[in-house]
């Protein structure tokens, strides 16, 4: 993909007001950026919320985060042309992309991290690991990179592995090892 050219209807799964785009990586419309900005790479945002992330919004309010430069911005919904592929994401998008902690995340200044998850590219490079409190935000971290993301990792505060994702494919623990409980082996219970 050349650097000039502009994401469209067909690099986006949906379009429209009848999805939730919220935790959903977003296309911008080429005709709402600045003529300095209007490329590809400033399209693509990942939406944090908002009334207008809704399905048939009741709003037009739409949180983003930039996965140019991480910026967090506001767009109404109208400035939406949907859904993003996950094949276009170029591999800075998705290192953007690794280093956002899901929505509701609890502040790190007042509560100890229990966790860090790490996505990397397919060659092996990734960005520091990000912190994550609670299991439910590992599980919301999970959810919100395993569609962009060849492989996530989330290690424990001793830096060990307790979960492993490759391709969307659970490959620790074993996924028949999900399902049980394991507090005698230190491990954590998620259920996906």
């Amino acid at each position: 993909m050349s650097e000039k050219e502009l994401f469209t209807q067909e690099d986006c799964l949906q379009t429209g007001y009848e999805m939730s785009i919220s935790g959903k990586v977003i296309v911008l419309k080429a005709s709402v950026l600045s003529e300095e900005f209007r490329e590809a790479k400033h399209q693509l945002y990942f939406c944090t919320g908002g009334f207008g992330s809704n399905p048939n919004p009741s709003g037009r309010s739409v949180f983003a985060v930039s996965l140019a430069d991480g910026e967090k911005v506001r767009w109404n919904r109208s400035d939406i042309l949907g859904v993003a592929k996950p094949e276009i994401l170029s591999d800075h998008a998705r290192l953007q992309l690794s280093q956002i902690r899901p929505a509701g995340a609890l502040d790190i200044k007042s509560h100890e991290p229990q966790y860090s998850g790490y996505c990397f590219l397919p060659d092996g490079r990734y960005t520091s690991g990000v912190w994550l409190c609670s299991i439910k935000e590992v599980q919301d971290y999970i959810e919100m990179q395993k569609d962009y993301q060849h492989r996530i990792m989330i290690c424990d505060r001793d830096d060990f592995c307790v979960f492993e994702m490759l391709d969307g494919k659970v490959v620790h623990p074993l996924p028949e090892a999900l399902q049980k409980e394991q507090p005698e082996q230190g491990g954590m219970e998620m259920k996906l």
